[in-house]
C-alpha cells in the first residue's frame, strides 16, 4: 500500500493502535512509515504471525486456485471484522483482475481479549485545568458531565472545543472519533461572564503577546546551540516545525527537554505556555523507538521485509506503475537530500541558519563559520569597522545541481587549512542558488550592494561551473570583487588565490591604517584644543559667576544693613518722642541728676524726676543709640547692672537718687 495515496491516515493510525495496543503515537507512525502505511504489513511486523492472526484473503481467481485447490476452503478461518477503506487498496496502481486485494483477518480470540482503550483528556477552562480519563466507549456528553462536576459549570452552558474533526454532538461515541491516547480540549462558556481576576489575567496575557521570546535550543546529537527569537503569538507547534528545518528531525521524532508542565498542547502560544521570559533554554534530540531494530543512520537503506505472498506481487510491481524506490522505502522524505536553503524564506537569517545546519549535516562540523545575517550586515562588519579590524568578504554560492558541489564542499571548504585561513582573514557569507527564486533574490542583493557588474558576472556562470567563491574587498568609495573562484579547483590552488587576494587587501589595508592614524592624530589634536578652549571658557564662566555672586551678596548685605539702620533710627526717634520732658531744677520736685558715660568716652547728662521709672531711663539711653538689647547700664561703685532690674522700679528704689554716674558697656 503506497503512503502517498488519498486515504485517511488518521483512520489507519487509529486502527493500527487498536490492533496492536501501541499507545505511543510517534512509535506507531514510525512503524507505519517503515511499511509505507500498509496496515496489514505493519500489523504483521508487530504481531507474531502464528495461528493465522493476520492472513491474506485473495478475492482474485489466483487466490481461488491457491494452496487448497480450486474452490477449496481452508480448514479453519477466523471471523472477518470490518476493515477501514484505508487498508483495502492502493492508489499507486489501478484496479486489475490480476492484482490481489488484501483484507486483514483478525481472530475472534484477539478481538475479545483486547481491553478497551483508555483516553486521557487535558481540559483547559480559563485559569483552571482538569484531567479526565474515560474509555473509548464513552460519549462526549459523559466528558461534559465530569467537567460540570469539577468546574461547577452547567452542562447546558458548556461548549467543549478542540476536536480535530470539528464540533461533535454529546451523543457521539469517542471510539468513532479515532482519537489518540492523549488529547487536549478547552471549555467555552459565552453565557457566563468571567470574573474580575480572570479578566485581568487575560488582559495581562494579551499584553505579553507583544513580547519576543529568545529560545536557546541545544541540539544534543549535533552538540550545537541555536538562539532563536519568536513572537509570543507563535505556537509551540510552529517552533517545533522551525527546529525541524534546522535539525532535520521531523516534529513527530523530536524529543524535548525544558518545556514547562503547563505547555501540554502544541497549539498553545508561547505567551500561554509558561516558559521563562525573556529567555528560555530547551534541548532536543531524535526520539529512539524501542520497536525499531535498525540504527537510525541506516533508515535510508532500509528495505521492507516482504512475506512469501507479497513476493509474487513484487516482481510484477513495475507493471502497475510502482516506483522501485517506493517499494524499497527510498521515496520517503528522510532519504531525499534536503535543500541547503528553503525557497522564498522571508528572513535571511533563518535561511542561513538552515544552510549552516544542512551544510554541517552533509559535510561535518569542520567548515567555515558562515555569517548569520543579511548580506548588508556582513558587508558592514567586513568593510566599515576600524581599518585594523577590516576583513575580506568571501561569498560562497552553492548549487546542488552542479556535480562539483559535493567535491568542492567536502574537500576544499572543509579542509582544515582553508577553514582556518577563512576564519582568520574573511567574513564568510553563503547562499544557495539552486532554486531560481533564491538566485533572483541573490542577484537583487548583489546589485544593491556591489553594483550591476557583479550580478551580471554571476549570471554568466553556468550550473556546472558552480559552486563559486567571490572574494570582495571594501574600498573608500565602492566595493570591488577581487576574484571569482569556480568549483573546478584544488585545495592548493584555492589557498594560493585566497593568499593572493589577502596580499592585495593587506597593501590596501596598510594605506587605510596610515590614513586613519593620521586622521585620528589630527582629530586628537583638535579634540585637545577644543577641550582646552572649553576648560578656559568654563574657568572664565565660573570666575564670572563667583564675582557676580560676591557682588550680589555685598549688595544684599548693604541692603540689610541699611534696613536695620533705618529700623533702629525709626525706633530711636519713636522713643525720643515718647520721653517725658526733662524737669527743671526749680520745679520743687525731687530730681535725680544722672551722668552716663558712653563707650566712646562721651557723657550723656539729664535730669529725671525721682519717681521716674527705670524704663524711662532705658528709653532715654536707647534714643541716643544704645538699645538695652545691645548695651547694659552699670554703676561704678558698687558695680551693678541696672538693666537687670525691674523696669517698673523708680529711680529712688533703684538707688539712683539724687545723682549717680553710670556707664554703658556693650553686651557680649
Amino acid at each position: 500500500m503506497a503512503s502517498d495515496s488519498n486515504m485517511d491516515r488518521e483512520m489507519i493510525l487509529a486502527d493500527f493502535q487498536a490492533c496492536t495496543g501501541i499507545d505511543n503515537i510517534a512509535e506507531a507512525i514510525t512503524l507505519l512509515e517503515l511499511n509505507n502505511w500498509d496496515l496489514v504489513a505493519a500489523i504483521n511486523g508487530v504481531i507474531p504471525q502464528e495461528n493465522g492472526i493476520l492472513q491474506s484473503n485473495f478475492t482474485s481467481e489466483a487466490s481461488q486456485t491457491g494452496p487448497y485447490g480450486p474452490h477449496s476452503e481452508p480448514e479453519a478461518t477466523a471471523p472477518t471484522p470490518s476493515v477501514p477503506p484505508s487498508s483495502a487498496s492502493s492508489s499507486s496502481s489501478p484496479p486489475s483482475s490480476s492484482s490481489p486485494a488484501f483484507c486483514p483477518v483478525l481472530p475472534s480470540r484477539h478481538i475479545v481479549e483486547r481491553q478497551p482503550r483508555m483516553l486521557n483528556f487535558h481540559v483547559e477552562y480559563r485559569q483552571r485545568s482538569v484531567e479526565v480519563v474515560l474509555d473509548e466507549g464513552s460519549t462526549v456528553g459523559e466528558i461534559k458531565q465530569v467537567l460540570g462536576t469539577e468546574l461547577q459549570v452547567p452542562v447546558s452552558k458548556m461548549q467543549l472545543k478542540g476536536w480535530k474533526s470539528g464540533d461533535v454532538s454529546d451523543s457521539m461515541v469517542l471510539r468513532s472519533l479515532h482519537l489518540p491516547k492523549n488529547n487536549s480540549l478547552y471549555v467555552l462558556t459565552p453565557d457566563i461572564a468571567p470574573s474580575a481576576s480572570t479578566s485581568q489575567s487575560s488582559s495581562g496575557q494579551q499584553g505579553s503577546s507583544n513580547q519576543n521570546y529568545l529560545l536557546v535550543i541545544s541540539h544534543r546529537e549535533a552538540q550545537r546551540d541555536y538562539s532563536l527569537n519568536f513572537p509570543a503569538s507563535k505556537t509551540i507547534q510552529e517552533v517545533k516545525r522551525n527546529v525541524s528545518d534546522l535539525t532535520n528531525i521531523p516534529v513527530r521524532h523530536q524529543q524535548w527537554d525544558g518545556w514547562p508542565a503547563s505547555a501540554s498542547d502544541d497549539l498553545m502560544t508561547l505567551a500561554a505556555s509558561g516558559i521563562s521570559y525573556p529567555c528560555h533554554h530547551l534541548s532536543v534530540c531524535r526520539r529512539s523507538s524501542p520497536a525499531l531494530t535498525l540504527d537510525q543512520t541506516d533508515e535510508c537503506t532500509d528495505v521492507h521485509m516482504v512475506s512469501d505472498s507479497e513476493g509474487d506481487d513484487f516482481e510484477d510491481a513495475p507493471e502497475f506503475g510502482v516506483d522501485e524506490s517506493e517499494i524499497f522505502g527510498m521515496g520517503s522524505s528522510s532519504c531525499r537530500k534536503s535543500p541547503m536553503m528553503p525557497e522564498n524564506s522571508e528572513n535571511e537569517g533563518d535561511a542561513l541558519l538552515h544552510f549552516t545546519a544542512e551544510f554541517s549535516r552533509r559535510y561535518g562540523e569542520c567548515h567555515p563559520v558562515f555569517y548569520i545575517g543579511t548580506l548588508e550586515a556582513a558587508s558592514q562588519e567586513a568593510f566599515f569597522g576600524k581599518a585594523r579590524d577590516r576583513k575580506l568578504l568571501a561569498i560562497y554560492l552553492h548549487n546542488d545541481e552542479s556535480v562539483l558541489s559535493n567535491v568542492f564542499c567536502s574537500q576544499m571548504m572543509c579542509a582544515d587549512s582553508i577553514v582556518s585561513y577563512l576564519s582568520q582573514n574573511f567574513i564568510t557569507w553563503a547562499w544557495d542558488v539552486t532554486k531560481e527564486a533564491n538566485k533572483a533574490r541573490l542577484l537583487t542583493m548583489c546589485t544593491r550592494h556591489f553594483g550591476s557588474v557583479v550580478a551580471q558576472t554571476i549570471r554568466t556562470y553556468k550550473t556546472d561551473q558552480f559552486p563559486l567563491l567571490l572574494i570582495v574587498m571594501g574600498k573608500r568609495t565602492s566595493n570591488e570583487v577581487l576574484n571569482v573562484i569556480q568549483g573546478n579547483t584544488t585545495v592548493d590552488e584555492l589557498m594560493m588565490r585566497l593568499m593572493g587576494a589577502m596580499e592585495i587587501f593587506t597593501a590596501q589595508q596598510q594605506e587605510d591604517i596610515k590614513d586613519e592614524d593620521e586622521r585620528e592624530a589630527r582629530e586628537m589634536v583638535k579634540r585637545e584644543q577644543d577641550e582646552a578652549y572649553r576648560l578656559s571658557l568654563e574657568a572664565d564662566r565660573k570666575k564670572r559667576e563667583a564675582q557676580e555672586r560676591e557682588e550680589a551678596e555685598q549688595v544684599r548685605q548693604e541692603r540689610i544693613k541699611k534696613e536695620q539702620e533705618e529700623e533702629r533710627e525709626a525706633i530711636r526717634l519713636s522713643l525720643e518722642q515718647t520721653l517725658p520732658p526733662e524737669p527743671k531744677e526749680d520745679d520743687g520736685e525731687p530730681i535725680s541728676k544722672l551722668r552716663i558715660r558712653t563707650p566712646s568716652g562721651q557723657f550723656l547728662e539729664r535730669r529725671f524726676l525721682g519717681n521716674c521709672k527705670l524704663q524711662v531711663l532705658f528709653d532715654f539711653v536707647a534714643s541716643k543709640g544704645y538699645p538695652s538689647d545691645e548695651f547694659k547700664l552699670l554703676t561704678t561703685f558698687p558695680r551693678r547692672n541696672i538693666t537687670q532690674l525691674d523696669p517698673a522700679w523708680d529711680l529712688v528704689e533703684a538707688k539712683l537718687f539724687p545723682q549717680e554716674t553710670l556707664f554703658l558697656e556693650a553686651k557680649e
